[in-house]
């Protein structure tokens, strides 16, 4: 077990794994094009391509089950991830064999062999770090979205109030207040498109509307952009730490096999002196 566990995290089967996903995302890429499609020469060629693709992820999923256990596989979100990835893909290969009407459900995971993409963050270190900071920063970004939403409520109030009559489609009532305060925060035609027109009719539009951008578009988004760099600086000193760590311990391991080593030879040697010294005792 420990053997095949070194194996499949060793830096050729990764590295293999890495390419099969890499030929796997092009050729996901290329079916889409209608004159590759099902039918075609081109077409079989990929479709062929890509279920030998879909093997390869079996197999490594059924070897990182030999090699972790099923429980140990299971341990790990990431490990996770690639086997819900998995039966997606394999249900998208059922979907195309099926012609029953109780199967045509399955049609249904085709648009889910996409998903196999996703294989690439799991392969990836790097990638891995940065979907750890998301989650680490979700709980800071939940509170600035309730900041943000409550900022978006008065502004809605304030929009209703002062414009609802004018521009009833925009600030007609409070969703349509707050559908069109996201489009001015994204900065999507906010100024040609929304602001100016209601200046035109509210001279003083501009004191509604700029704070709005300042407060929304620049310092909540710079809130949120701190908030995940600050995660990710987190999880990148942690994952040094434990990759430091398992250094360690992997040289204490090594350390420990030679020391025993020469204990037994130590043993080997005197347990020779004296059988030695027996021999001579009894020659005599």
């Amino acid at each position: 077990m420990e053997k095949l566990k070194n194996f499949v995290e060793g830096r050729l089967f990764q590295g293999f794994i890495l390419v099969v996903i890499l030929i796997n995302s092009i050729v996901l890429g290329l079916q889409t094009i209608p004159s590759l499609g099902e039918g075609t020469t081109a077409g079989s060629i990929l479709s062929v391509i890509d279920t030998i693709c879909l093997v390869i992820f079996i197999v490594e999923m059924v070897l990182k089950l030999i090699a972790y256990r099923f429980l140990g596989y299971f341990k790990s979100g990431w490990n996770w991830f690639d086997f819900i990835i998995i039966l997606t893909s394999i249900a998208s290969g059922l979907s195309v064999l099926s012609s029953a009407r109780i199967l045509r459900v399955f049609r249904v995971f085709r648009s889910l062999k996409g998903l196999r993409g996703f294989k690439m963050v799991s392969a990836l270190k790097p990638l891995q770090v940065i979907i750890g900071a998301i989650g680490k920063s979700l709980p800071g970004i939940t509170w600035t979205a309730f900041l943000l939403i409550i900022i978006y409520y008065i502004f809605s109030i304030i929009g209703v109030t002062q414009f609802g009559e004018a521009f009833p489609d925009w600030f007609g009532d409070i969703p349509k207040a707050m559908y069109t305060l996201f489009q001015v925060m994204t900065l999507e035609s906010w100024s040609m498109g929304i602001s100016r027109p209601v200046m035109e009719v509210f001279s003083y539009a501009w004191a509604y509307f700029v704070p709005f951008v300042l407060i929304s578009s620049f310092i909540m988004m710079n809130v949120v952009v701190g908030v995940v760099v600050n995660a990710i600086s987190e999880v990148s000193e942690m994952r040094k730490k434990n990759d430091a760590a398992e250094e360690d311990s992997a040289s204490e391991k090594e350390g420990k096999k030679e020391i025993n080593v020469d204990d037994i030879r130590t043993e080997i040697k005197e347990v020779r002196e004296h059988l030695e010294k027996l021999e001579a005792m009894l020659n005599k």
